[in-house]
């Protein structure tokens, strides 16, 4: 059975961990992925501000397999946050947390004034695309704010009616 809660500073190590073990599952570890962002090993300390959340999956024995959160778009709108680093150890995916997690960032996200919701992915990444398309998010033709993930090559977007 898999939970979640919210980031606490003795996660940052395993977090930091699960990050550089998944995103090179899928190519996305050269320059231009968030692999490479100053937060990774602090993620605690990053989403701390009272416009950000981020949340820690943990299996029955209490180990971490993934995460997930909401913060402010880097240079974009006020409005708009950005869903952020949202991985799961292979042993965790296909039990239905990614869906809760995201529905869960999706709410606090309206809670904390958020109109609008972006992600950045890449291709390869199917099962997440097709999670994001059955919670509502809508292609984009172009990337919004400055992520610096130019390495991504699909973006997405969906209002938090």
């Amino acid at each position: 059975m898999l939970t979640f809660r919210p980031i606490q500073p003795q996660d940052d190590a395993a977090m930091a961990a699960i990050i550089r073990t998944v995103m090179p599952e899928f190519g996305a570890d050269g320059p231009g992925f968030a692999i490479h962002d100053p937060e990774v090993d602090h993620m605690s300390r990053a989403y701390a501000a009272p416009d950000a959340a981020y949340f820690v999956v943990v299996d029955e024995a209490g180990r971490l397999v993934g995460g997930g959160g909401v913060a402010a778009l880097e240079g974009g709108d006020p409005g708009v946050c950005e869903l952020r680093k949202m991985y799961f150890l292979p042993g965790a995916r296909g039990q239905g947390m990614g869906e809760t997690l995201l529905r869960h960032c999706l709410a606090v996200a309206k809670e904390l004034g958020y109109r609008t919701c972006y992600l950045e992915t890449l291709t390869g990444m199917d099962q997440a695309i097709r999670l994001y398309q059955k919670v509502g998010f809508k292609p984009l033709c172009a990337p919004l704010g400055r992520t610096g993930h130019g390495g991504c090559d699909h973006w997405y977007a969906r209002e938090l009616a």
